[in-house]
């Protein structure tokens, strides 16, 4: 049976393996989110653009074009598997951790369904639903707050000794 409080009382080299583990996603998703900040701006509008494209404005300094359905299936359909494959990985490691079971359940499910949300509405987006860009903003943060708070919980089990 798996305990609650397991990653604790995992082996050394297993928290070692976890903890490159770890590493090495941080790694990738921050640069996603440099990415994102990078073809964005961060803001509702830079994301409206970026898949509805800008070249009515005359006076942009980067031409931009909608993006062409297929487009949208493939960055849609690579993201929300494989967020949802890090999510449900982080989820297990996170449920061995002893922090509080309400924040525990809360970090364990939210950034799943803010996957849904965000990729959802980018869909919705790039269908011209201009609101939806603050909602994916909403999502997308609670998310990224999400792995954050996943990533310190996990890191601070891993850490904690057992003492038998």
């Amino acid at each position: 049976m798996i305990t609650s409080d397991y990653i604790s009382q995992l082996p050394r080299s297993l928290k070692q393996l976890v903890s490159i583990f770890l590493l090495i996603l941080s790694v990738g998703y921050f640069s996603g989110l440099a990415f994102v900040n990078d073809t964005t701006s961060a803001t509702n509008q830079g994301i409206i653009v970026n898949y509805n494209g800008n070249e009515d404005n005359e006076e942009a300094e980067e031409m931009k074009f909608k993006k062409s359905y297929h487009e949208m299936l493939n960055i849609i359909h690579t993201h929300i598997l494989s967020m949802s494959i890090i999510f449900f990985i982080l989820g297990g490691l996170v449920y061995g951790t002893n922090i509080h079971p309400i924040v525990k359940s809360f970090l364990m499910i939210e950034p799943l369904l803010s996957v849904l949300v965000t990729f959802g509405g980018i869909y919705l987006i790039w269908l011209d639903v201009d609101w939806m860009s603050y909602v994916v903003m909403i999502s997308g943060g609670l998310m990224t707050l999400s792995f954050m708070g996943s990533i310190l919980a996990i890191s601070s089990s891993l850490i904690t000794r057992v003492h038998h």
